[in-house]
């Protein structure tokens, strides 16, 4: 079985990336930055592994996308999972996926140009879990056209503060979130230059740091019960053509199931 199932594409990542969480203390705003080129390095190589090649265009989106992502996760408590998809109309219909926690040090997610549902307006369903605690989703149109300004405006909308979102240079990304008693009026004036050079303008104390890789640790023995649950007929297609052709609904990797791999995992302990 083992020459069966293709690598777990967390062999191929890249090393961990470094986020710092940094507080503005005169400002009361919270600073969370990173280079994100391990990370996106990490992604290329999944890409290259499961011979995936989504368009170039939403590529860039997807990576930026993924960089604030990451950001906003920081600045949440670290026992909590997150899980974001943005339906997004213009220019092209995409669906991007992204999904991660603090506590695995991973984020993963996949673009999806086939089948999206059209909307009037980019929509963005977020959802917040953790254990012992109900799962809050948030559902929310957005207005505005760019990864930076869609972050800013979830912010605004369902956690219901203040952050303003930047690109440095190369894979450099900046998200400062206003906490209370914040100096709005800093925020709002804030450029990415200014962002590059704050620690030489305010004063700033570094609160925590912490690592993520792009992982998604599917395999196709972990593909097969879920494959299993939703197809009704999964029994009767494998036992007809042999195998089957599927691919991980979060990060897109291609597997091959075959009659033998199902049988073997159903006869295996605790399958």
């Amino acid at each position: 079985m083992e020459g069966d199932i293709q690598p777990d594409s967390g062999q191929f990542v890249a090393e961990y990336m470094m986020v710092q969480s940094v507080f503005v203390r005169s400002r009361n705003c919270l600073l969370l930055r990173a280079d994100f080129s391990s990370l996106f390095v990490g992604y290329y190589l999944h890409l290259m592994q499961h011979a995936l090649h989504p368009p170039q265009k939403e590529v860039e989106t997807f990576k930026q996308l993924l960089a604030f992502f990451t950001l906003y996760m920081v600045s949440r408590p670290w026992n909590e999972y997150h899980a974001w998809t943005l339906n997004v109309k213009q220019p092209q219909k995409t669906n991007y996926f992204l999904a991660g926690s603090s506590l695995t040090q991973d984020v993963v997610g996949r673009i999806f140009t086939e089948d999206v549902r059209d909307t009037e307006v980019t929509m963005l369903y977020a959802q917040n879990i953790c254990r012992d605690r109900e799962t809050h989703t948030s559902v929310i149109p957005l207005s505005a056209d760019t990864p930076a300004t869609w972050v800013e405006e979830f912010f605004r909308n369902s956690e219901q503060r203040q952050a303003r979102a930047f690109r440095g240079d190369g894979d450099v990304f900046c998200l400062l979130t206003a906490e209370p008693d914040s100096d709005y009026d800093w925020l709002h004036e804030l450029d990415s230059e200014r962002v590059v050079h704050i620690e030489e303008e305010e004063e700033t104390k570094l609160l925590e740091t912490r690592n993520f890789t792009y992982r998604c640790g599917c395999s196709a023995e972990r593909i097969i019960p879920v494959v299993r649950a939703m197809m009704k007929d999964f029994a009767d297609v494998l036992s007809e053509q042999g195998k089957l052709e599927v691919s991980c609904p979060r990060c897109g990797a291609n597997y091959t199931i075959t009659r033998e791999m199902a049988s073997e995992q159903n006869t295996a302990p605790d399958a």
